[in-house]
């Protein structure tokens, strides 16, 4: 296999070698080993669909997705929640994890209450509008609204985010 022989591996220390004290030589360092998987593939009969990966470069990646935290002190207050974020196309999925504990600090003291967790999947460029729908919503005086960035996944699962909020 390319990948494991003398060669390839001579070439991959070297250049990795010199990557480390310069990042900015990347390109030098892939430069040589495309070119060399490039002339193992189509001598070794294996062919290069590069149709497929035209296609696949030409498809608009989906907006930037987000997960929020929102905590909700019962179930029945989380599903109307959730029912209404859905409702609204704000978010394309909510779960609703109960059998939390929160401990936290609230006014002077330190506080534990059971609690059902709401993991909200939706685009970033909603935010503004889920965090306004859920303290306007929300029994709490300071509802937890905490997002953070989809780093990668399933690029399907990615689009339905997309497509299935406004």
């Amino acid at each position: 296999m390319l990948l494991h022989s003398p060669v390839f591996l001579a070439d991959f220390r070297a250049a990795s070698g010199a990557l480390l004290g310069n990042p900015s030589a990347l390109p030098r360092f892939l430069s040589p080993l495309i070119g060399r998987v490039s002339q193992a593939s189509s001598s070794s009969g294996v062919k290069y669909h590069q149709s497929r990966a035209m296609a696949h470069e030409s498809q608009a990646a989906p907006a930037p997705s987000i997960v929020v935290y929102v905590t909700v002190p019962n179930k029945e207050e989380g599903s109307k929640l959730a029912s209404s974020i859905i409702t609204k196309k704000l978010a394309a999925c909510v779960n609703q994890i109960p059998g939390i504990e929160s401990t936290y600090w609230w006014e002077g003291k330190v506080e534990t209450d059971s609690e059902v967790l709401l993991i909200i999947k939706t685009k970033k460029s909603l935010l503004d509008e889920l965090t306004a729908h859920v303290i306007q919503s929300h029994s709490y005086k300071t509802p937890e609204v905490i997002a953070l960035p989809i780093q990668g996944g399933n690029p399907a699962y990615l689009k339905w985010i997309e497509e299935s909020t406004k």
